[in-house]
Formats: C-alpha cells, sequence, structure tokens
C-alpha cells in the first residue's frame, strides 16, 4: 500500500476507474566490502552455502527470511537478488556480514551497498489502446505480432515500462523505490492525455 505522501496516493482518477497499484518484485544490488574474501573458508563454516569454482566463480548463499540469494566473491564483491524492498536489502545484508562475521571471518568497515535495478509490476486498473499509445509515445516499440506488449523508454525517472492492453505493466531499471510509483503515476497521466485509456478494465 502507498503511504499518504507517495505519488500514487495523490493520484486522482476519474470516477468509476480505480487507482492504479504498483509493488516491486526484486531488487538487485551489489554489495563492496574493500577487502579479499577467503571462499573455502567460507563454505568450511556456514551450512547454508553452495560453491563450486569449476562450476562458477562466486558462492551462493541463500538467505531463507528474507528470501534473498548473495553471490559472494573473493573480490569482496556480493550481488544480492531477491529483495522485495529497500529495507528487506538492508536488512539481508546486514543478516549476512552478521553471519560471515559469526563465522570468524574478519569483515573490516561499513559496507557499500548500490542498488542497479528494481523489477516491479504494476496494474493501471484500465485497458490501453496500444496502438495509439505507440503512436503518441515518443521513442515506443510496439510489434503485436512478435510481442504482446508495448515498450516505453521513460526519461524522467529513467526506467522501461513493458505495458499491455489489460493495463498490467512491468517496470525495470529504476534505482529508487519512489521511481516505481512515479514512473506509474506518468505514464497515467501520460495516457489520459493522448486518448489511450478506452476504459476500466474487468
Amino acid at each position: 500500500m502507498p503511504s499518504e505522501s507517495s505519488p500514487l496516493a495523490q493520484l486522482e482518477v476519474p470516477p468509476g476507474f480505480r487507482r492504479p497499484e504498483a509493488k516491486i518484485e526484486n531488487i538487485v544490488a551489489t554489495v563492496i566490502l574493500n577487502q579479499q574474501l577467503d571462499l573455502n573458508l567460507i563454505e568450511t563454516r556456514i551450512q547454508e552455502v553452495d560453491y563450486n569454482p569449476d562450476q562458477f566463480p562466486g558462492l551462493v548463499y541463500r538467505l531463507e527470511a528474507p528470501k534473498v540469494t548473495a553471490l559472494i566473491f573473493k573480490s569482496g564483491k556480493m550481488v544480492v537478488t531477491g529483495a522485495k524492498s529497500v529495507r528487506q536489502l538492508v536488512y539481508a545484508v546486514k543478516k549476512i556480514i552478521k553471519t560471515l562475521r559469526d563465522a570468524g571471518l574478519q569483515i573490516r568497515g561499513i559496507p557499500k551497498t548500490q542498488i542497479q535495478n528494481i523489477v516491479a509490476s504494476a496494474n493501471l486498473h484500465a485497458r490501453v489502446d496500444l496502438e495509439q499509445a505507440a503512436i503518441s509515445l515518443e521513442g515506443s516499440m510496439y510489434e503485436p505480432e512478435q510481442f504482446p506488449g508495448l515498450i516505453y523508454r521513460m526519461k524522467n525517472p529513467s526506467v522501461v515500462l513493458l505495458i499491455f492492453s489489460s493495463g498490467k505493466m512491468v517496470i525495470t531499471g529504476a534505482k529508487r523505490e519512489i521511481d516505481v510509483e512515479r514512473a506509474v503515476v506518468n505514464i497515467y497521466k501520460r495516457l489520459w492525455e493522448e486518448g489511450c485509456i478506452i476504459g476500466p478494465s474487468e
């Protein structure tokens, strides 16, 4: 649910229409520890890891709560995927660092976490005329013979939207949670302005 100050909560929708919704499906982030890690040592001391250097240079560590996967490399870099919110991501990173320290590894300093990509789903609760949208949205791509959705690269915020005629969407490329909501609000207003919304969805 969007908070009262969120862009979605403040969006006014016409009578008979439901307010659009958005949900974060996955956050991909890199974590830099600025030190070398002994992956063989980690494998012997932490049960929940998979390490097969002949197949993949990183160690795979799967957390159950939250359900997050970390790829840990000997360079001290980690790629963390699966978080559904920034808060969950931060909690998962702290949990991973604590587990490494509890296993006897000397982790120095504060890890640097950087979000690379937020993937979200959204529902406009409105049917969209994709052919009209393809004409109206500059830089969009719509080839229904190859793919049923319209691909639109939004500049502000910088995200890529996959828009379907049902009003359902996939959003990729966001770096902040609020950018997901801003993208949904911006495309909703734009589709209305351009006459691309043809009624509420079922």
